[in-house]
């Protein structure tokens, strides 16, 4: 059994954001929306919630998955990964949640799931009372409504709050080290835009992934019911099931600034880069560049400690000038 994610009791502390993301592990943050209406029609009954949700619909198309029964609510692929499980569609959220309540009872329902729709975009009325206390209002909320559906384990570069506002959802957290137990499928063909493992939790003795086991035995796990909240941080993987008839998920990505802010805002493109310049030289080579890898860009001691500081260009700490004629030189690279 995974064991329990660390649980962090919110009180209002000024200082809570700092002690959630310094510890770099994730939280549970027990009842923190308990104050929103969402969470409080939640707790009334599905119809009261969806009933809030629809009044506050501007109609706005937002992306939304269709699963076939066949698919059992888990996002992923069909046969050996020819293509996706759903169908992709746009629909307004009140289309969404209607066939969401048409489905609630029936025993062999599809899978449904509207995604990361921006909720300043579709339900604009709702951010007046529907903030988080620990983020700046610059940090945009983002909403996700399904039945029991299934994301597999995947990554964001991003901190992440997320916050339950109906039904239950079970979060099961890996590592960034587990990346080689999880059975990552193809980057280029990600169902959810982000990389999925294409093992499941449920099915531990599956014969293609004989290390998911490995993965497990470092997994952390939660229940999260409205009103509750997670701190996920960055590169962790992440399984999330939605467990009831319907479920809907708030959640609040951020990147904490670094540098100069000229560095491109996504590190994938970095990863892929690697993979298309190292991947295919002789071991060897390879082996070169990982120490040389490693020494300038993985390593916490300071690889310029014994240069004239005045003289460690790229090696110090990067000025938006110095930063600037380095992304002039990976261009004249590229």
């Amino acid at each position: 059994m995974p064991a329990p994610i660390e649980t962090f009791h919110y009180e209002g502390q000024p200082d809570a954001l700092d002690t959630i993301v310094g510890g770099d592990r994730p939280l549970v943050i027990r009842g923190l929306v308990n104050h929103w209406p969402l969470v409080k029609a939640a707790r009334e009954s599905d119809q009261s919630f969806a009933a809030q949700l629809m009044a506050a619909d501007n109609g706005a198309p937002v992306d939304a998955l269709l699963m076939p029964p066949e698919a059992e609510g888990v996002v992923g692929y069909r046969g050996e990964a020819e293509a996706f499980n759903f169908e992709h569609h746009r629909a307004s959220v009140t289309q969404a949640l209607q066939r969401l309540l048409q489905f609630a009872d029936a025993a062999n329902a599809p899978g449904i799931a509207l995604q990361s729709a921006p909720i300043a975009n579709c339900l604009p009325g709702l951010l007046e009372h529907h903030a988080l206390p620990l983020l700046d209002a610059s940090v945009t909320p983002r909403l996700w409504i399904g039945n029991r559906v299934t994301t597999p384990a995947h990554f964001d570069e991003y901190h992440n709050i997320a916050c339950v506002a109906c039904g239950v959802r079970r979060f099961t957290l890996f590592p960034p080290e587990q990346v080689r137990n999880l059975y990552i499928g193809p980057l280029d063909f990600a169902p959810t835009g982000a990389a999925i493992s294409m093992a499941r939790l449920d099915r531990l003795d599956d014969p293609r992934y004989p290390r998911l086991q490995e993965a497990m035995a470092h997994a952390q796990a939660a229940e999260l019911e409205p009103g509750d909240a997670i701190y996920i941080p960055p590169m962790w993987w992440h399984h999330v099931a939605s467990l009831g008839r319907l479920n809907a998920l708030v959640n609040y990505w951020w990147k904490k600034a670094h540098g100069t802010g000229l560095a491109p805002n996504t590190r994938l493109g970095g990863l892929l880069h690697c993979i298309l310049l190292f991947k295919s030289l002789p071991p060897a080579e390879r082996a070169a560049w990982r120490e040389l890898l490693d020494y300038y860009v993985f390593n916490d001691e300071d690889p310029a400690a014994h240069i004239p500081e005045g003289r460690r260009g790229w090696l110090g700490e990067l000025d938006e000038e110095q930063s600037r004629k380095l992304l002039e030189r990976i261009r004249q690279y590229l």
